[in-house]
């Protein structure tokens, strides 16, 4: 069952933040320096956004000192 309840304000952090430049991809790690989360808090974030289509996730082998995830809003 889907709640529908307004994204906290974590959320709306992110979601200013890829808004900045929606053209570009961002990396997980990179986003949550930016807005002060760590990955534990971040990635469930960016899940969330991704499966209420407001954003547009991918996922990659982790590379050295970058997490696996890039997203653009």
């Amino acid at each position: 069952m889907r709640r529908n309840r307004p994204p906290s304000a974590q959320a709306i952090s992110v979601l200013r933040a890829l808004a900045a430049d929606p053209s570009q991809w961002r990396y997980g790690y990179d986003l949550g320096a930016e807005v002060d989360l760590k990955s534990g808090s971040l990635y469930p974030i960016l899940v969330r956004l991704a499966d209420r289509g407001l954003l547009e996730a991918t996922w990659e082998p982790a590379r050295r000192g970058a997490h696996p995830a890039t997203c653009t809003g």
